[in-house]
């Protein structure tokens, strides 16, 4: 696994991703109307560019594809955070999540928050978010449930858990290739 920052080129893999963790992973929890209304099977590929690249996510690929990408903005806010349906149960998830608390430690953030789908949301509570409210959230006229989950990184421990796993991570790939990049 490899875990670097988003570059030019990628949209169209994360837009693939995207698509397969809402309409795979999150169909037991939503309807077919609103995973289309989610994730378009016709999406607007400027519109599309033009968001990830706001973004600027982190992204993980495994043998060379990309497996998963997620985004902490200056805020705190978590936007995007998505593992394929390819690459379920395999470190994705946490490796992002790491990732996320380190930055959020480099920015000096007090918290992090997220709009967490039904299905995503039993994996940011093991991370220690708590559910604030749940939403209604309305997307092309489909309300597609979600809840604005928080988490408070008041303390040294929790600010600096991620620091622990990416450092792990990077003695356990020593070698150049396979070594996470963390340049903004």
């Amino acid at each position: 696994m490899q875990l670097r920052r988003f570059r030019p080129g990628d949209e169209a893999a994360l837009h693939r991703v995207h698509f397969s963790a809402v309409h795979v992973t999150a169909a037991r929890d939503y309807t077919p109307e609103q995973l289309e209304a989610w994730a378009s099977s016709a999406p607007d590929t400027a519109a599309w560019a033009r968001r990830i690249q706001g973004i600027n996510p982190f992204v993980v690929e495994i043998d060379g594809i990309i497996a998963g990408y997620a985004d902490v903005q200056p805020t705190g806010y978590i936007d995007h955070f998505f593992v394929s349906a390819d690459y379920p149960r395999q470190g994705v998830g946490r490796l992002l999540m790491d990732r996320i608390h380190d930055e959020a430690a480099r920015l000096g953030l007090n918290t992090l928050t997220s709009d967490v789908s039904r299905t995503a949301q039993p994996f940011f509570e093991r991370f220690g978010f708590r559910v604030i409210e749940q939403r209604q959230p309305v997307r092309h006229g489909v309300t597609i449930p979600n809840a604005l989950m928080r988490k408070d990184l008041g303390r040294e421990t929790d600010r600096r858990a991620g620091s622990a796993t990416v450092q792990r991570f990077a003695e356990q790939h020593d070698d150049a290739d396979d070594a996470p990049s963390y340049r903004s």
